[in-house]
C-alpha cells in the first residue's frame, strides 16, 4: 500500500468545477426536454437533426455523445474524491474518520437515488437505476482501494471488467442467458431478483460493477493532477489504451459497446473520452490560465448534487411544468409559433434553475453529501 500523495496544492481545480458544471448544464437542459423538442422540429434538416440525435442515448449497440455524460459524472466524482481525501489527510484526519464520511455520503447518495425514482403516478416504486444509486457503490469501492498503488488499482479495474464479462457470459439462467440481448441478459435477471421488474429501456442495476472503473480511474487521475509528472501526457496515453481496447473489442465482435448494460468495451471507450475531456480542460484552464467566462458553468458545478436532485425531483414533477405553463401562456398572447413557444418555455425553465444556483453561489451556500 502506498501513502496518500503529498499535498502540493490545495487550491480548487477550476477545470474540475467547469466540467462538473458543464455536465450539470447539459443534464438540466435535457430535463426541460429541449433537445427532443429541437430534434422533432428539425426532421427536414438532416445535418442539424443528426447533430441533435447525439443528445439521445443510443438504443443499443453503439455510442453517442449523450452516452458519455453519466460516465463523465462518475469519473469527475472520483477526481473530486482524490482532492477531498488528500485535503483530509493534510488536515490530520485518520482513515477511519474519512471512512465514516464516505459511508455517510454513500448512504445519502443511495437514499436520494432511490427517492428519485420512488414516487410514480401509480404509487411508490423501488428502483435502483438512478446514477446516484450507482455512484453510492462506486464511491465506496474507489475509497476502499484509494491508498493502494496505482498498479493495484488498475488490476482491480481489470478484475471488475472481467467479472462483468463472466457474469454476462457464463451464468446460464433460463431466458436470461443471452449476454448482449435486451431483456434477456444477466443484468435483467438480477433486476428481477432485486426489484421484481425489468427496465423497459434495458438499463440494469449491476452497471455499478463496471462503472466503478470510471470512479476509480477518476481518483487515479486526481492523484496524478495533485502530485504527478507529465500529467496530460500520462492521461492521454491511457486514453489511447482505453480507446484501442474498447473500440477494438467492439469492432472485433467480441464485446459490443452497449451503454445500457455498461459492457466492458463501453466502459473502456467512454473512459477514454473522460480522460480526454479532463486533459483538455486542465490544459486550457489550469495550465494556459484561460479562466474568463467560466462562472456560468462553475457555479452550477459547485452545487452539482443539489441542482441534479432539484431538476430530477422538484423540477420534473412540478417546477418544469409550472414554468412552461407560465412562459407558454405569456408567449401565446403574442402568437408565438408553437415550436418556438416550446423552445423558449423550456429554456426559461433552465434559466430559472441557473439563477437558483447563482443565488446559492452568491450566498456561499453549497450542498454536499
Amino acid at each position: 500500500m502506498t501513502q496518500l500523495p503529498n499535498q502540493t496544492s490545495t487550491q480548487r481545480l477550476l477545470s474540475l468545477d467547469f466540467l462538473r458544471g458543464l455536465i450539470m448544464v447539459l443534464l438540466a437542459l435535457e430535463s426541460t426536454n429541449i433537445y427532443w423538442i429541437c430534434f422533432q422540429a428539425t426532421t427536414d434538416q438532416p445535418l442539424l437533426n443528426n447533430f441533435l440525435l447525439q443528445f439521445q442515448h443510443h438504443p443499443w449497440n453503439g455510442l453517442r455523445f449523450w452516452d458519455l455524460v453519466q460516465p463523465s459524472f462518475m469519473f469527475m466524482a472520483g477526481v473530486a474524491m482524490a482532492f477531498s481525501l488528500t485535503k483530509q489527510s493534510a488536515q490530520g484526519m485518520t482513515w477511519q474518520q474519512s471512512f465514516k464520511k464516505i459511508l455517510k455520503r454513500s448512504f445519502w447518495l443511495f437514499f436520494w437515488g432511490v427517492l428519485d425514482y420512488a414516487v410514480r403516478p401509480k404509487g411508490l416504486s423501488f428502483e435502483l437505476w438512478d446514477v446516484l444509486t450507482q455512484l453510492s457503490f462506486t464511491t465506496l469501492v474507489a475509497f476502499l482501494i484509494f491508498r493502494w498503488s496505482a498498479s493495484a488499482q488498475i488490476i482491480t479495474c481489470v478484475a471488475l471488467l472481467l467479472l462483468t464479462e463472466v457474469l454476462y457470459r457464463f451464468t446460464h439462467v433460463p431466458n436470461f442467458d443471452q449476454p448482449f440481448v435486451d431483456q434477456h441478459n444477466f443484468g435483467n435477471y438480477v433486476d428481477l431478483l432485486l426489484m421484481n421488474k425489468v427496465n423497459d429501456g434495458g438499463w440494469v442495476a449491476i452497471n455499478c460493477i463496471p462503472t466503478a472503473v470510471h470512479t476509480i480511474a477518476g481518483a487515479l487521475a486526481g492523484k496524478l493532477l495533485i502530485n504527478g509528472n507529465k500529467k496530460i501526457q500520462t492521461m492521454l496515453i491511457w486514453a489511447v489504451i482505453c480507446f484501442v481496447l474498447g473500440f477494438g473489442l467492439d469492432y472485433a465482435h467480441i464485446t459490443p459497446i452497449i451503454k445500457r448494460i455498461a459492457t466492458s468495451s463501453f466502459t473502456l471507450a467512454s473512459l477514454g473520452f473522460c480522460l480526454c475531456f479532463l486533459s483538455a480542460s486542465y490544459w486550457w484552464i489550469d495550465i494556459k490560465n484561460h479562466k474568463k467566462h467560466l462562472l456560468f458553468f462553475t457555479i452550477v458545478g459547485m452545487n452539482s448534487i443539489f441542482i441534479y436532485l432539484f431538476f430530477e425531483i422538484v423540477g420534473d414533477r412540478w417546477f418544469t411544468a409550472y414554468g412552461k405553463a407560465v412562459t407558454g401562456g405569456l408567449l401565446s398572447i403574442i402568437h408565438t409559433p408553437e415550436t418556438l413557444n416550446l423552445i423558449l418555455s423550456a429554456f426559461s425553465v433552465f434559466v430559472a434553475e441557473w439563477f437558483l444556483c447563482y443565488f446559492l453561489y452568491k450566498k456561499k451556500i453549497f450542498f454536499k453529501l
